[in-house]
């Protein structure tokens, strides 16, 4: 039977976990997954959990990490058998994960990361360190921490509440891509009385009360990549088409491209039903960094919307290019609205320069 759960694997850094987690994983499994680093570096482990039901030299369920380049093995690990430290730091750029379950009656599993030497600083998956109020600190967010266990509190614009799983909500605030994961800086500063959830980037916060403390991901903090919160003017709205909408009054109600820009009171753009390809394009007047999109259906009133889209950007407006994201080599599906009148933000990263967007 297959023990692998939740596992994104990347030259630089990564995260996996037993199947189920953090319910109990399951009898009779077994999961190997095999860690490479670019050659010249070498990986850095942090053992997020190690929940295994204990027995004797953990004969009945066993993490066992092995480095065939240096000939060593660290473990078995189970609940009575834990790792010595939180990050296993090894000599080598490549390591075998070895998970094996028999009969058992409780345990949550495993949750593990990984990031390379060229990150030697904390590797966090789960909740922040506790630094003095208003400092900036880094951590080294790993690929895959979309999809751990753990809620997030709160928005990119105001901050987390500050037991949020931090590199989630990194993803979340769109300052790193979810598939490579990267070395974020935020502060942490006084937290406030409610929380506001969002849906961004393809995850939903929760809507929280009163914290002592909060996280921000902070433009502030000079080591964050260059990051941009203003709201780009477009120049001019185009379409592929356009619905001419007759009422039950008779009247014409027109949702042209003009009417798609944010915050347009009544109705918005809708292409001609039954049109195939449908877009929208927007004219920024010249070449722009396009760091993101936010996204809003026609309104309470017209219970239309989005759910999902592809984005293409162009310099020039003939010539066209999809957006594929951090490395992807496919078109990237951006995951829109859900109803008609929530915002819904996703973060391009990298940024596109274009003057074009579609």
């Amino acid at each position: 039977g297959d023990g692998c759960g939740h596992t994104l694997l990347t030259p630089h850094s990564g995260t996996l976990s037993s199947k189920n987690y953090p319910g109990t994983y399951p009898n009779h499994t077994a999961c190997r997954w095999r860690l490479r680093a670019p050659p010249g570096t070498s990986l850095l482990l942090a053992f997020g959990d190690v929940d295994l039901e204990p027995s004797e030299r953990c004969a009945h369920s066993s993490l066992l990490l092995a480095d065939p380049q240096a000939g060593t093995t660290y473990g078995p690990f189970c609940r009575n058998t834990v790792p010595a430290a939180p990050l296993l730091v090894t000599n080598s750029s490549a390591v075998t994960v070895l998970f094996n379950s028999t009969s058992h009656r409780s345990g949550r599993g495993l949750l593990l990361s990984y990031a390379t030497s060229q990150h030697p600083g904390g590797i966090g998956t789960g909740a922040s360190p506790d630094p003095p109020l208003a400092t900036c600190f880094s951590v080294y967010c790993p690929a895959g921490c979309k999809d751990i266990d753990g809620d997030i509190w709160g928005n990119p614009s105001q901050g987390y509440r500050d037991t949020s799983v931090l590199c989630k909500a990194a993803v979340h605030a769109g300052v790193i891509a979810d598939e490579l994961g990267g070395q974020v800086t935020l502060a942490r500063e006084k937290g406030i009385t409610l929380y506001e959830s969002a849906f961004a980037n393809g995850l939903h916060s929760k809507r929280g009360s009163l914290s002592e403390k909060r996280l921000i991901f902070h433009k502030a903090c000079h080591l964050l990549l260059p990051a941009c919160g203003d709201v780009l003017e477009v120049a001019a709205f185009n379409a592929s088409s356009w619905w001419l909408e007759v009422d039950a009054l008779g009247q014409d109600r027109a949702w042209v491209a003009e009417r798609a820009a944010l915050g347009t009171a009544g109705h918005s753009w809708a292409a001609e039903p039954g049109s195939n390809s449908a877009w929208l394009e927007l004219d920024l007047g010249a070449r722009r960094n396009v760091t993101g999109i936010i996204t809003k259906g026609s309104s309470e009133q017209y219970d239309y919307y989005v759910t999902s889209y592809w984005v293409s950007s162009s310099r020039d407006g003939k010539n066209w290019r999809p957006y594929r994201g951090s490395g992807g080599q496919e078109d990237k599906v951006f995951e829109g609205n859900a109803d008609s009148y929530r915002e819904v933000s996703n973060a391009f990263i990298p940024p596109i320069v274009a003057r074009y967007i579609r």
